[in-house]
């Protein structure tokens, strides 16, 4: 029998190279849709189980049993098996991690098979004996064969033995008795591609294999036999059971209230209500499952070093974008030391425009260099200097190059317009439809609902139109923060470094196509009936109401600040975003297409929202220490999300909803734009629709009918979970879309696909060169805007720049602010933008996806050239002129770094 054996193994070499077995699975993979072989391929192994056994049995057997041996009957029997060859990469993240796993596995002398990493081959083909899919004999992955500790990922070969009927590999199943890595992916002979990108855990961590599934996208109902019940096993792990305390290496998406902002046992102060629920309604984040607080037994304990931050482990930073984050808090602290010291030397007294300008590098355009004779300098002079020239960058910011400064060194009425339109928060203009404007508070809780605003006031700047006709024509619009800011301003005013009032901005539309502030009004709550609680303030006419009018913008501005970074920036791009991505993981298979189509807006999003609720938004964080809104500053943005849709986050929905554009099917995008020169929906209407002609083209195919939406139970599933889990608070209003039809599903999808990435880049990326400079745009302000009736009325009168400055937040705070934004607003290297066609790989064996990706990437690269040309346009004055800095914002590329430009796919910082 031995040299029976090895005739078998000689004759299988020669009739059936490992990579022929392959080559016939993956032609018959796309002519099938992997269904069993066909019967020509069978009567070669006949041929070779015949001849096995004529060369062991010639002598003694006759030849009817010879005969009988030919038939089919006797394939079942004697199986014929191959090797077949896999090249599995797995990526180093962090090259010292590596070195100590193979030292330590060097080191213990263990052998493979207690060791080892183990995968299986599972097949798309279930077996007959078994009634569950076939799977191969377990190889082994060693570490040891192929070592290459100084590189970022190393391809390792690992043999399977397979039987020849096993089909095409559909899975792997890996099971890891080493230390954690980074299983980038398995390539089967050159042909079955499995893009894994995970971490895999050590089994005495996390015992269950972990299975990964070929490229192939299926539908629930397409999915291969063989395939079927891995595919609802792996989704049930993902789901966990809402119990137990989350460690950093699960990969468990649950739900949880946002009861994890304060740190009750630090004392009352420190406590911070629950957002989610019937009282303060809330999107759900991921649930960490850390124990409560001592103080209140609702509250959550705060992440400390026996308890890290918990997001599910593929969901982590990358050791890129990792280190760039890193590197912009060293940048930051490193230039946050002088001014740290001037501060506190001076014991927070007043400073001076100089003293801020000097936190910046000079500028060669916009500063001057007094140069000394070299005759006339002694040597300690000249010592001085060179040192000085020589550190003078050192410790400095980078000048924001969007924000111009002139003179006064206060934000021009022109450019304060202009930045309601092509800004940092482009998303709250609206166009003015009711005048005297009328609040929707509770009258019996916060005073009247009218406003103070008279036609008096606005009617000298109408270009002789009365205010009806103004609005007619579509000339007034307003900056309205009156209800989002009134309800808290005793909050937010009882700090004696605050104070803030409830602003309405009046702005009217130039011939030029601008937009100039023409009122504004200052509203604190009621309280003596005898001092007005409203104040409107309009464009000056002499020195004194010159001060008076920049302290007013610069009140517009923090509420606008505080507006976006709590409102527009964190709820509707950060928080409402994320019930969608614990859902599409619950629910979505990673076979499922629109997992696939999803999967590159979903990535860094739950790390970036983890570090927010650490850093950012908890208790005595950054929010609360550089904007105004102090300790409500979450509680705002419950307020806000009462009135959340997510119907009106289309971008064309929104531009309605604000009176901004009407419905028009004669324009290019079914829209009237009411401001031509609005760069942010002229530019992201462009990409809107790139979005939406992909998921179009990406639905169609896999959706024909609305009996296939109807009949996908994953799909629904995942919409499901998404409004009556997500956002549990508002799941019963009637403004959701319904999911059934497969246009219900291109709205949805555009949807998430716009909010994860061209909406949140037109509210992040430029938050540096936009606020970077803080008289034009403070976070908070210190002091109220004088009136002759108050004490300072004659502090103001005696030095009005000085009462300016004094308002404006410290030197130290300054600085924290500027350093916060530059890392907000950088790009790291390992960004991933719209329309990169990097990962297409992904859709191998469906080229009609492949074709609509890459006209997808040609939509973005006509995108960023009409954006340049729009840029260079000297009639469009909102983004080009002399000192106007162009619209960026929307270009779809970038490079590292702060660059005011780039659209990331996916809510990354």
């Amino acid at each position: 029998m031995a040299g029976t054996k090895e005739i078998l193994c000689s004759a299988t070499a020669d009739m059936f190279p490992s990579k022929s077995l392959l080559s016939y699975n993956f032609i018959h993979q796309q002519q099938n849709s992997f269904s069993p072989f066909t019967s020509s391929f069978n009567s070669c192994k006949r041929r070779v189980v015949q001849l096995r056994k004529v060369v062991a049995v010639a002598a003694a057997v006759p030849m009817q049993t010879l005969i009988e041996l030919d038939s089919t009957k006797a394939i079942p029997e004697i199986p014929v098996q191959f090797t077949v060859t896999a090249q599995v990469t797995v990526k180093y993240d962090a090259k010292e991690n590596m070195k100590e796993m193979v030292f330590n596995l060097l080191d213990s002398g263990a052998n493979a098979t207690q060791r080892g990493v183990f995968l299986q081959l599972v097949s798309t083909d279930v077996d007959p004996r078994t009634g569950g899919p076939k799977v191969s004999k377990e190889a082994v992955l060693d570490w040891s064969r192929d070592l290459h500790i100084t590189a970022d990922k190393v391809s390792h070969e690992v043999q399977f033995l397979v039987d020849a009927n096993f089909g095409v590999p559909g899975a792997i199943l890996v099971s890891n008795k080493n230390q954690e890595f980074y299983l980038e992916s398995i390539t089967i002979e050159g042909l079955v591609h499995f893009n894994c990108h995970s971490w895999v855990q050590p089994e005495k961590l996390h015992p269950d294999k972990r299975v990964f599934f070929s490229k192939k996208a299926f539908l629930p109902s397409e999915t291969p036999a063989g395939l079927k019940v891995l595919r609802k096993e792996e989704l049930r792990q993902l789901r966990g059971n809402g119990e137990g305390v989350r460690a950093v290496s699960d990969r468990i998406y649950d739900y949880d209230v946002y009861n994890d902002l304060g740190h009750p046992d630090k004392g009352t102060e420190h406590a911070r209500p629950i957002l989610g629920g019937q009282h303060r309604p809330y999107p759900r984040r991921c649930r960490t499952g850390r124990p409560s607080t001592k103080s209140d037994p609702k509250a959550e304990a705060s992440v400390n070093e026996s308890l890290p931050m918990y997001v599910p482990r593929d969901e982590a930073f990358g050791d890129v974008k990792r280190q760039t984050v890193d590197a912009g808090s060293w940048k930051g602290m490193v230039n946050n030391f002088f001014p740290f010291l001037k501060d506190s030397s001076t014991n927070g007294e007043a400073i001076t425009f100089s003293e801020i300008n000097e936190l910046y590098k000079e500028n060669s355009c916009n500063e001057s260099h007094q140069k000394e004779s070299p005759k006339k300098a002694s040597f300690p002079i000249k010592l001085n200097k060179m040192i000085k020239e020589s550190t003078a960058d050192a410790f400095r910011f980078d000048p924001p190059n969007i924000v111009s400064r002139d003179a006064s060194c206060c934000l021009r009425d022109d450019e304060f317009g202009r930045l309601t339109l092509a800004g940092m928060n482009p998303l709250s203009i609206e166009r003015l439809k009711v005048f005297p404007p009328v609040s929707k508070l509770d009258p019996s809780l916060y005073g009247p609902q009218e406003s103070a605003l008279r036609e008096e006031h606005i009617i000298h700047h109408l270009d002789g139109m009365s205010v009806q006709r103004a609005m007619e024509k579509n000339k007034l619009f307003i900056l309205d923060y009156h209800d989002t800011y009134l309800p808290f301003l005793n909050s937010i005013n009882a700090h004696p470094d605050r104070k803030a009032y409830a602003t309405r901005t009046i702005l009217f539309l130039t011939q030029m196509g601008t937009l100039k502030p023409i009122a504004i009004e200052l509203s604190l709550p009621p309280m003596n009936p005898y001092i007005p609680s409203k104040q409107v303030i309009t464009p000056p006419v002499d020195a004194t109401t010159c001060w008076q009018w920049q302290l007013a913008k610069a009140h517009v501005c923090s509420n606008d600040s505080g507006a976006h970074e709590l409102i527009q920036h964190w709820l509707r791009t950060h928080a409402c975003i994320e019930p969608f991505i614990i859902a599409a993981h619950r629910h979505l298979s990673v076979m499922h297409p629109i997992h696939k189509l999803l999967r590159p807006h979903m990535r860094y999003t739950m790390d970036i929202n983890a570090r927010a609720r650490e850093l950012l938004i908890s208790a005595g964080g950054i929010i609360e220490s550089l904007f105004s809104t102090k300790e409500v500053s979450m509680e705002i943005t419950s307020f806000a999300y009462k009135n959340w849709r997510f119907d009106m986050e289309t971008l064309p929905a929104d531009l309605i909803r604000r009176g901004i554009a009407e419905p028009d099917p004669t324009e290019p995008h079914g829209l009237k734009l009411l401001i031509e020169d609005y760069p942010y929906a002229n530019d992201g209407l462009l990409i809107w629709a790139a979005i939406e002609k992909l998921v179009r083209d990406f639905v169609t195919y896999y959706y024909p009918s609305a009996g296939h939406i109807q009949s996908d139970p994953e799909l629904n599933a995942w919409y499901y979970e998404f409004i009556n889990v997500g956002h549990a608070d508002i799941r019963h209003e009637s403004w959701w879309p319904r999911l059934s039809t497969p246009e219900d599903l291109v709205s949805i999808l555009t949807t998430i696909i716009w909010i994860a990435s061209a909406e949140h880049a037109a509210l992040n990326f430029g938050q540096y060169h936009y606020g970077g400079y803080v008289p034009v745009r403070p976070s908070y302000m210190r002091r109220l805007v004088p009136n002759e009736h108050d004490p300072e009325y004659a502090t103001f009168l005696a030095d009005p720049e000085g009462y300016f400055v004094s308002s404006l937040p410290s030197l130290r705070e300054m600085t924290f602010l500027m350093s916060v934004l530059d890392i907000l607003s950088t790009h790291s290297p390992d960004e991933e933008y719209l329309g990169d066609t990097r990962d297409l790989s992904t859709w191998t064996g469906d080229p009609e996806i492949i074709e609509a990706f890459y006209r997808f990437s040609m939509d973005m690269r006509m995108v960023e050239k009409e954006i340049a040309k729009r840029n260079a346009d000297p009639k469009l004055r909102n983004r080009c002129g002399a000192g106007v800095s162009p619209y960026e914002l929307l270009v779809p590329s970038s490079k590292p770094g702060v660059t005011c430009r780039g659209v990331p796919n996916s809510v990354t910082i």
